[in-house]
């Protein structure tokens, strides 16, 4: 007979650990799902460990960062609710702005947006007969950011450390989270966008990070920019593209740039593919160095976007939801001030439109 879950409306950290342990009793199920079945956030679920295989952590994040090379080699994952971006290497090339953080290793490279970071925690979780060490960071309303798996040959020593230095004064068990904010603002209405303004402001970009500028002006979302601006610059493509482009990439060796993110996040995989498998609704690369996991049920639209630089046009693969929230970006490997590969520009022509 299934044990019955304890109900956790009191929501103390004790009833929810409560629920969380008869859930798993169960069925295995990651951190994440037990939340969501809970009805909780995963930083509150994992709260509820504090004082005993979680410590958590306060001072500033920013500086925290920065040490992480001391770690030796680990696996960096971030995720959102569609896809799960996992890297193994070296934390390197760290620096740091105001709210902008980057880390520009060999194999690790991100993005950090650290006004989104909140709460962040040292995890020690018993694997059977090992340990798996993990710092993990999370959102205001509880969803994770960015988490650092310790792997073979990491230095346990400096994340003992590191945890002592950040630990917060008190260390008890749970967490309070704010909700969910309202979602995004609707679109303009269509007959509302100078679209002919649109198209010319377009043409005349010289970097893509003039993209954003673009759509800030004309008050635009980046899938209604898309459906504006007509074929010339934006294809709408069908909904299984990733598998084709992922399979398309390994088959060719052809070299691409993953990027996969959230509010707080952007972690990047430049580089080829090697191994491309579906396993259910999960298109998954499983390579040695990068994992990447995709729901392609999730995926409601997917666009192959043409934006003009001063090297020649810049063509990427952009795959959203269906709330219009970002799941994934593929782009060429380049660098500023090469052009892309025409290898990379005919893979990407070859995708099937809708």
């Amino acid at each position: 007979m299934s044990a019955a879950i304890p109900a956790v409306s009191a929501n103390t950290p004790k009833a929810l650990r409560d629920a969380w342990h008869a859930l798993t009793a169960e069925k295995r199920l990651r951190i994440r799902d037990a939340a969501h079945t809970l009805g909780v956030s995963e930083a509150e679920l994992l709260a509820t460990g504090v004082g005993e295989h979680v410590t958590r952590l306060a001072g500033d994040m920013r500086d925290l960062m920065m040490r992480m090379g001391e770690l030796g080699p680990v696996m960096a994952l971030t995720r959102n609710e569609a896809a799960v971006h996992e890297k193994e290497g070296v934390y390197q090339n760290i620096t740091h702005g105001d709210q902008i953080g980057l880390v520009l290793g060999e194999t690790i490279d991100l993005r950090l947006l650290y006004d989104k970071w909140a709460f962040g925690y040292a995890v020690e979780e018993r694997i059977g007969s090992d340990t798996r060490h993990s710092f993990q960071f999370f959102d205001a309303c509880g969803d994770a950011i960015h988490k650092i798996y310790l792997r073979e040959g990491a230095d346990t020593l400096a994340f003992e450390a590191l945890r002592d230095a950040w630990a917060a004064p008190i260390q008890i068990p749970g967490e309070t989270v704010l909700p969910h904010p309202a979602g995004s603002a609707p679109e303009r209405p269509d007959e509302a966008v100078d679209v002919e303004a649109l198209r010319a402001g377009w043409r005349s970009m010289t970097d893509t990070r003039q993209f954003l500028d673009l759509l800030k002006k004309h008050k635009l979302s980046r899938t209604q920019a898309f459906r504006l601006i007509g074929n010339e610059f934006a294809v709408p493509l069908l909904t299984n593209t990733p598998a084709r482009l992922l399979q398309a990439a390994a088959a060719t060796g052809q070299e691409i740039m993953v990027f996969v993110g959230n509010r707080g996040c952007i972690q990047i995989h430049t580089g080829p593919l090697k191994t491309v498998q579906r396993i259910g609704n999960w298109i998954n690369v499983l390579d040695r160095d990068f994992s990447l996991h995709l729901r392609e049920d999730r995926v409601a639209q997917a666009w192959l976007v043409r934006k003009p630089t001063a090297d020649g046009i810049v063509t990427s693969i952009e795959l959203f939801d269906a709330t219009g929230e970002f799941i994934a970006y593929f782009f060429g490997k380049r660098k500023p001030g090469t052009p892309e590969t025409t290898g990379w520009r005919m893979l990407a022509e070859t995708l099937e439109p809708r």
